[in-house]
């Protein structure tokens, strides 16, 4: 087991080399999507880029130890499988989160004191209705390049695990 958690950890340069890359490929692909469907406002959606760019980036630096860690010595239809889940699930999982707690800091100014049981009430009722918000209307912007970039990035991943 620990021969394996040391096989996972990943080099500096794919680490470093491949955060903002990929951050930059999601932002790519939300810009890309609002394009077309003619809602993109630079001005305005830098914030929601700048956030897509963070929730790649860190999601890529969660998923790579994952999925290096589940797919050491497998087969390569199994590591490409392990790298399309820890990739997709870390990137959504992360911007899903950023999303959240910029919609929660946004909504504090009216929350009860901190600590308190309506402020925690507050708290995990706003970001749940965050989350819910994502999955309804922030998904979407993934596609149709995420996708594609997500199938390329997991057999590029996939070929470098062994």
């Amino acid at each position: 087991m620990r021969a394996r958690l040391k096989a996972s950890l990943p080099g500096k340069t794919e680490l470093l080399a491949g955060a903002p890359v990929w951050g930059m490929l999601m932002a790519l692909s939300a810009a890309a999507s609002l394009h077309l469907g003619k809602r993109l406002d630079f001005p305005t959606d830098t914030v929601l880029l700048a956030l897509y760019f963070a929730g790649g980036a860190l999601g890529w630096s969660a998923a790579l130890p994952l999925a290096r860690f589940c797919a050491a010595g497998r087969r390569p239809d199994t590591r490409l499988a392990s790298c399309l889940f820890w990739l997709s699930v870390a990137t959504v999982g992360i911007t899903a989160l950023l999303f959240a707690l910029q919609y929660r800091s946004f909504y504090a100014q009216w929350h009860a004191p901190f600590m308190t049981r309506i402020w925690l009430n507050q708290f995990v009722f706003t970001s749940a209705s965050a989350v819910y918000q994502f999955a309804v209307m922030g998904l979407r912007l993934y596609l149709p390049l995420g996708f594609v970039f997500l199938l390329a990035a997991s057999a590029i991943m996939a070929r470098r695990i062994r």
